[in-house]
């Protein structure tokens, strides 16, 4: 799918169509942390509580699905709780998304999968709650989250709470590194680990303003360096985990997982669902307030990205 071709398969909601025309920024979501990274009703209340979040800082939210063989680009009340109540979304990254639109399915898009079509769509920021990246075991299993190449390979940047800590966080930077994806930090020098604030290494680059930070990213983009950047903003402190608890919890998941031979794509939900049961809830609270403070974040940086664009050159 190339930009000329693809705009036949984007529906565009009217708030988003409208905030184009009128030159507002949109920040993307997506749409498999409401079918599958949360239980409704948390998941359509918590998306919608998000969208009034960016909405009141400026920008447009612009939630991404697959629905009846279309990417929409932006979500009714409807669609978002079809997505939440259904059960039946599948994930569509950059591998599911031509068999999503050719079927017709009910899909939810990953971080690979919004991507794609917030590049499409010709939005700049997207976010997310973590990115996906190296699962541990991945010397023997090979699983690698597709988010990371994708943002080796998509200009668009991506605000999170880090890289969910059931990973190897290590391994999952070293990645990042060798295929030239900048990570920044923002508010600390370390990579945050999505429940807990710190993950324990550096990240490439600490920029907490957003107005730098969108000096940052125009200036790679304008050079040619395809790609995302990565900007990693910590869980607000009174919502975060221990991290030895949660490293705890993670390593019985973990076992669990393996003793129920659950694979693949299977595995991250089913992670976080067994964290969450075995911290009673805290977990989720906490997922949805990394989440809402991410968008804050990224609503700034959308603000300010766009006033990069109306300037000319080199500040």
């Amino acid at each position: 799918m190339n930009p000329s071709s693809a705009e036949s398969w984007l529906v565009r909601s009217a708030p988003v169509l409208a905030a184009q025309t009128a030159g507002r920024p949109l920040v993307a979501l997506e749409s498999t942390i409401v079918a599958h990274g949360m239980p409704y009703p948390e998941n359509v209340r918590t998306a919608r509580e998000v969208e009034a979040l960016i909405r009141g800082l400026g920008a447009e939210p612009a939630t991404i699905a697959v629905i009846g063989g279309r990417i929409r680009i932006g979500l009714s009340d409807d669609e978002l709780e079809l997505l939440g109540r259904s059960g039946q979304a599948r994930k569509v990254s950059r591998r599911d998304l031509p068999a999503a639109l050719a079927d017709g399915a009910l899909g939810a898009t990953t971080v690979a999968g919004t991507m794609i079509c917030a590049a499409l769509a010709g939005i700049e920021v997207f976010v997310t709650g973590g990115i996906g990246g190296v699962h541990r075991g991945a010397q023997e299993s090979f699983d690698i989250s597709a988010d990371l190449q994708e943002l080796a390979r998509t200009s668009v940047a991506v605000v999170c709470a880090g890289a969910k800590s059931i990973l190897d966080i290590g391994l999952t930077l070293e990645y990042l590194e060798t295929h030239g994806v900048p990570v920044l930090a923002c508010g600390q020098d370390n990579f945050a680990a999505f429940y807990t604030r710190d993950s324990g290494f550096r990240a490439d680059f600490r920029i907490d303003d957003p107005a730098q930070q969108a000096r940052f990213i125009r200036t790679k983009w304008d050079l040619g360096l395809a790609g995302g950047v990565v900007v990693s903003v910590p869980v607000p402190e009174p919502a975060a985990m221990p991290a030895q608890e949660i490293e705890a919890m993670t390593r019985q998941a973990l076992a669990e997982a393996g003793e129920q031979g659950i694979t693949g794509k299977a595995v991250t939900p089913f992670l976080l669902s067994r964290i969450k049961s075995l911290t009673g809830g805290r977990s989720l609270a906490t997922n949805i307030a990394l989440v809402k403070h991410n968008a804050e974040a990224g609503a700034r940086l959308a603000l300010a990205l766009a006033d990069t664009a109306r300037g000319a050159g080199p500040a």
